[in-house]
Order: C-alpha cells, then sequence, then structure tokens
C-alpha cells in the first residue's frame, strides 16, 4: 500500500508527478491504449465505509464480450489496506452495497432468478449465502437501514394495473398507453403515465412494507434521521410538476400511528442531497437559487445550504464560491460539512465550518473527486485522474492511501497519454480552458492531425478524469483537444449561462479558439482538423461545421438538427420553453437554433450516429441531418444502433463505434 501526501504543496507538483506518486509505472514492454484494452478496464463504483470504519465495500463492473454484456460484483477491502475480497459471484450482478449499522451483515440489490424483479439482499460478511430480504411484487429502486437496524426505507415505484391484478399471465402483455400528463416521455424509461415512486418502511420479518408517503409525486432521495424517528425526501408537490423544473425538501415524521408530512424548505429553485445534522435539528443540503435544468445552459449555480428542520431559514455558506457543490456530508460532531467542489476543470474534496466560515480544499489539484464517504471515523474517496480511472483511497488528515488498484494489470502495460489544460482568450476577450491531449510518443516540433472532441451537456465540464475516446485517439497519433466552451460549469454561473437561447454562439468561438491555440502551441496541424462529440457535444458539432470548413472530418453523435422537430418528441418539452419559448410563438428563434436550415453550408464529411430509441437526442435528428447531406451530393454516413438509447450500452456496439471512429478520422485525417 503506497501512502501519498495530498496537502497544497504536493498539488502545485505537475499532473504528471502526481500520478507518478499514485501509481509506480513499469518501464519497458509498454505501448499505446487500444479498443481491447479499453474493453478490459474494470470500473470502480459506490464505496461504503462499514459504520466500525474498518471496511470499505465497493463495486466493480467490468464487460463481459462474451456475453455481450456488463456485470457488477461486489468487493470489500480493508481502510488499512490488503486483498480485497469479493463477497458475490462474478456469474451475476450486484448494486447498491450497504452496511447493517451492527457491522454484521453487507445488503446490496439484485434480480436473481427468471424474470425476477430488483430486491434487497443481505450477505453475512463472515460467510454463508445471500439471503433474499424483501419480496416486492414490482421490486425496489433504492433502500437504506434505519440507525437501529431494525427496519428498511424503501423506494417503490406504483404498480401497473396488470401488476394489481391477480392474473400473472396479463403482467407482460403489452397494453396502449393513455396519456394525460404534459411530461410523458423520459430516456430509458418510455412512455410516462401516473404511476409514481414513493417511500416505504419495511421492519424485518414483516410480511410487507408500509407505504408513508403519497400522492401524483415521485419521491427521492430519502435518508433517516439520526434518531430514526423521520425520514427527509426530496420532492416536487408543486401544482403542475411538469411544468416546474424544482424540488423541495420534505420530513416525513413516523412517530404516530400514521405517518405525518411536513415541508422541510420552500424555494422555487431545486434543493436536494439533505443530510442530517448529528444531533437531528439541522439539514444540509445543495441548493439551487432558481429553475434548475438539469445539464442545460439554464442550470444555475448550486450551493451548500443548511437550514432547521422545525424552521425553515435556509442560510447559503457557499454564496460567496459561486461553483458547484455535491454530496454534502456532516462530520461526527457536526461542526464541518465535508462536500465535492466543481471548479476550473477539477472536483475538490472541500469543507466548511457549518456556520459557513473556513472553507478549505481538503483534495485539491488535477483530480476528479468521484465519491466521498465517512463513517466509523474513517474517510474515503473515489478519485479519477486524467491518465487513470478511479480507484478508493483511504483519506486521513491530508494523506491518500491506495486502497484497490483494480487496473493496474491494463494500466502498468500502458504508454499514457499526457493532458496538460491550457488556458487562453476567446473571440470577445473571455479567458477558456481546453485540456490537450498528446500522442505517447509525442514528438517536440511536430505538428499532429487534431480532434477537438466536445463534451456533452452543455452543463458538463471536462476535467482531470480519464477520458477513453481521447485516449484512444491520442494512441492512434492524435492531438486531443477537449474545451471546456461557454455553457460549461466550474467558471461561475454567468459563464455556465453564456449560451442561454444562444446555442452555437459564444461557445462556437471559443472551441474554435481552443483549435487556434494549438496552433499556435505548435502541435496542431492545421491542414488536419476534425471535430466530434455525443449528445451536446454532438449538437455543437453541428453549430461548427455549418459555420465553419475548416474541419476535414466529423462525426456527431446523438444530435439536434431541426429542433422544432423534438418538441413532444424528446423529453425536454418544459426546457425548450423556458429558454426558447413556444415554438409557435417563437419560430424564428426555433429556426434560427436549427443547424438543418444551415445543412447546405456543409463541406465537412460527417459521420452521423445515435441509439434507436434515444428519447433524450432521438435518432430522428440524425437521420434528417444524415438524408439532407446525402440528397446535397456531400460525403455522409449514418450509423444508428439497435435497442440502445442515449448512451450506447452494449459492449459489441462501444468497440463498433471506436472502430467506426477511428476509421473515418484515419480516412480523412491521415
Amino acid at each position: 500500500m503506497r501512502t501519498v501526501g495530498v496537502g497544497l504543496s504536493v498539488f502545485l507538483l505537475s499532473f504528471v508527478s502526481f500520478s507518478t506518486l499514485l501509481f509506480a509505472q513499469t518501464e519497458g514492454g509498454q505501448h499505446p491504449l487500444t479498443i481491447d484494452d479499453i474493453m478490459a478496464i474494470k470500473s470502480v463504483g459506490d464505496p461504503q465505509v462499514s459504520p466500525d470504519g474498518q471496511w470499505v465495500a465497493y463495486t466493480v463492473t467490468q464487460k463481459d464480450l462474451e456475453e455481450d454484456k456488463s456485470r457488477t460484483q461486489l468487493w470489500m477491502v480493508s481502510t488499512d489496506g490488503g486483498e480485497p475480497i469479493p463477497m458475490t459471484s462474478p456469474d451475476s450482478s450486484a448494486s447498491s452495497p450497504r452496511w447493517s449499522p451492527d457491522n454484521k451483515y453487507l445488503s446490496f440489490t439484485a434480480s436473481r432468478g427468471e424474470d425476477a424483479e430488483t430486491q434487497v439482499w443481505s450477505l453475512n460478511r463472515l460467510g454463508g449465502d445471500a439471503m433474499q430480504v424483501t419480496d416486492v411484487k414490482q421490486g425496489v429502486s433504492g433502500y437504506a437501514w434505519s440507525p437501529d437496524g431494525s427496519r428498511l426505507l424503501l423506494e417503490i415505484k406504483d404498480m401497473t394495473a396488470a401488476e394489481m391484478s391477480e392474473d400473472e399471465d396479463d403482467d407482460d402483455r403489452p397494453q396502449p398507453h393513455v396519456i394525460d400528463r404534459i411530461q410523458f416521455k423520459r430516456d430509458y424509461t418510455g412512455y410516462l403515465d401516473r404511476r409514481r415512486t414513493h417511500i416505504y418502511t419495511y421492519t424485518l420479518g414483516d410480511e410487507a412494507p408500509v407505504q408513508v408517503t403519497f400522492g401524483d409525486y415521485d419521491d427521492e432521495d430519502p435518508v433517516w434521521s439520526p434518531d430514526g424517528q423521520h425520514i427527509a425526501f426530496v420532492s416536487d408537490r408543486s401544482e403542475e410538476p411538469d411544468l416546474h423544473y424544482g424540488s423541495n425538501i420534505w420530513r416525513v415524521d413516523l412517530t404516530g400511528e400514521e405517518p405525518r408530512l411536513f415541508q422541510v424548505t420552500d424555494s422555487e429553485g431545486k434543493e436536494r442531497s439533505p443530510t442530517w445534522s448529528p444531533d437531528g435539528k439541522s439539514i444540509a443540503y445543495v441548493s439551487s437559487t432558481g429553475p434548475d435544468v438539469g445539464g442545460s445552459a439554464l442550470t444555475p449555480t448550486q450551493y451548500l445550504a443548511v437550514t432547521p428542520v422545525d424552521n425553515y431559514e435556509r442560510r447559503l455558506l457557499t454564496a460567496e464560491l459561486d461553483r458547484n457543490v455535491s454530496d454534502p456530508r456532516f462530520s461526527a460532531d457536526g461542526k464541518r460539512i465535508r462536500f465535492r467542489l466543481e471548479d476550473s476543470g477539477q472536483v475538490h474534496f472541500a469543507s466548511i465550518a457549518s456556520n459557513g466560515t473556513d472553507l478549505k480544499r481538503e483534495l485539491d489539484g488535477p483530480v476528479t473527486v468521484r465519491d466521498l464517504e465517512v463513517a466509523g471515523g474513517r474517510t474515503v474517496v473515489r478519485v479519477e485522474q486524467a491518465n487513470r480511472p478511479a480507484e478508493i483511497y483511504a483519506y486521513d488528515d491530508g494523506v491518500l492511501s491506495n486502497l484497490t488498484n483494480v487496473n493496474g494489470e491494463v494500466f502498468d502495460a500502458l504508454m499514457p497519454a499526457s493532458v496538460e489544460k491550457q488556458a487562453f482568450k476567446s473571440a470577445d476577450g473571455t479567458t477558456v480552458e481546453a485540456f490537450y491531449v498528446r500522442p505517447p510518443d509525442f514528438e517536440e516540433g511536430k505538428r499532429y492531425p487534431t480532434i477537438l472532441w466536445l463534451h456533452g451537456g452543455p452543463a458538463a465540464q471536462f476535467s482531470y478524469s480519464f477520458r477513453s475516446t481521447a485516449q484512444l485517439f491520442a494512441a492512434n497519433g492524435y492531438v486531443v483537444i477537449m474545451p471546456n466552451p461557454r455553457g460549461s460549469v466550474g467558471y461561475g454561473e454567468d459563464f455556465a449561462k453564456g449560451t442561454v437561447a444562444a446555442w452555437g454562439e459564444k461557445d462556437v468561438q471559443d472551441v474554435l479558439a481552443a483549435v487556434d491555440h494549438g496552433i499556435e502551441m505548435g502541435i496542431v496541424d492545421p491542414d488536419r482538423l476534425g471535430v466530434g462529440g455525443w449528445s451536446y457535444g454532438g449538437i455543437l458539432t453541428n453549430y461548427v461545421i455549418t459555420q465553419s470548413t475548416r474541419f476535414k472530418a466529423a462525426s456527431s453523435g446523438a444530435s439536434l438538427g431541426l429542433v422544432p422537430a423534438n418538441y413532444g418528441h424528446d423529453q425536454y418539452q418544459l426546457m425548450y420553453e423556458l429558454e426558447f419559448g413556444l415554438p409557435w410563438e417563437n419560430r424564428e428563434r426555433w429556426d434560427a437554433l436549427s443547424p438543418f436550415w444551415q445543412v447546405e453550408d456543409i463541406t465537412t464529411p460527417t459521420l452521423w450516429m445515435g441509439g434507436e430509441v434515444d428519447w433524450n437526442v432521438p435518432i430522428i435528428n440524425s437521420e434528417q441531418m444524415y438524408l439532407a447531406m446525402k440528397r446535397l451530393g456531400k460525403e455522409t454516413q449514418l450509423v444508428v444502433y439497435p435497442d440502445e438509447h442515449h448512451g450506447i450500452r452494449r459492449p459489441s456496439f462501444q468497440v463498433d463505434r471506436f472502430e467506426r471512429w477511428l476509421a473515418w478520422f484515419d480516412h480523412y485525417l491521415k
């Protein structure tokens, strides 16, 4: 086990120094990253510290190319380090590991058996077979142990009419979709009806759980109070949730014969991620001070807030910070609150006194902190680097200690591409940042074919995290530019809202400036430029190739073409209304935002891609853009992945997409 100091002085070192400290690289016999290497990479997630602080349970997901799917296995490792121990079989998936308060049991969710729904299972950590805990006909979507270990809270979606009938033969029989909601679609879910997710409590050994929240509302993110007498949760209980991008924190009192509901916060923004103070008197949470359209340019800064449970008095503890926070956790004594902090292409682990003073960046520098968990006096973080996927570390007073190294065998044999963050000026003088990825065998003074790769969102950011696509391009001889243009988070609310109702304007200027900066650095060949991305990265690609003739190849994945065609067809009708106005009242704006109307200006050979059943950014957009280019006699191709949604999950399709990206860019840029 390696132990590394991570104070400010260490993080003033270069990224390469930090990476070298954490993982010793073998010399000789290394090779550039391949598609086979990417498919062999395992994903570590969901670390959970045992109540006594001695163990951390976590998930490891790996791709099974023979079965053409992914599997997730549970493991645990001592917080002092040592050999990890598998807790479930690799032959069937398990997720959501949680410790019982007495440390004896490790519970998880799994679907075991033919046509089985997801249930809670429990495993004695000393050994033995897992025992099924719940038996809910429609399954459970989430759970948590009560502080005394006698009960579970469960998140359960209402049953369908077929599930409520006694005839089990009709449970899977197709039924017509009867729609009366404004928000009636959701990717991965399909058509939405009036079935909602509610919170239940289940006493171990009882026959059935007891419902404690009700109504035509979805309830989520529940958390027990320290005394086990209350559950705080998040819900949008406005008059018409489908026309409201907000939520508040509520509390259900379980002390009486019937559950009693109380509203904790009262805001027009989105209040979420509640966590109780140890004395049960306050709740800390993440607060947005306006309508929060997650992922879009309308997303406001997400602050850390705290309020008394019985008397709403919101205090924004990070009001002066103007950076997004997430995953708040009180310290054991309640004096500090720990959280994750987005900032300038990084995600830090920070803390602040519960009165809003003394902000500290406990773990900063060129890293992305994915998870933060505290229990039993121990702190565990899941940390990712630009040339290394996430691993789990114990954190103790400025010191990181490796607990996992699940991808050591893969990465010890690799020649990593170097990643450097640079700042530059855009056309209007605004400072913008981008990550520049160089081939592993980069030669100074040589210019390389370059791919401008754009992130989704737009309310997202490229950070110091392992980007397999960029690393693969670099391994194949490309410089890769990953910019954070306006619309990105991590640079303040004004920057994030720089593209509201103005897609394809300042963000195009910013990404083109990133290319110009790469040319000034002497690493980019201006005559061999490609551009691409997925989701908003694909959308921004469309704006780039309809406004610029600099690029010799493009790949646009899951992107927009004719924007009005998506109203009522995808899941974003309210976002469009808030940002663009109603299409029949603001036709000029909707048309101006549609790359389809500029398709004649495209000179770049373009590869269009998407999932067949994507209702996030439907395939109709790529189909129409492809057909228009084909009809105009331009070089183009369309690839549609069957039964895939917004993200391409089937491993064989992931391989196919990597191969097609490389073949397309190689054909036009080399």
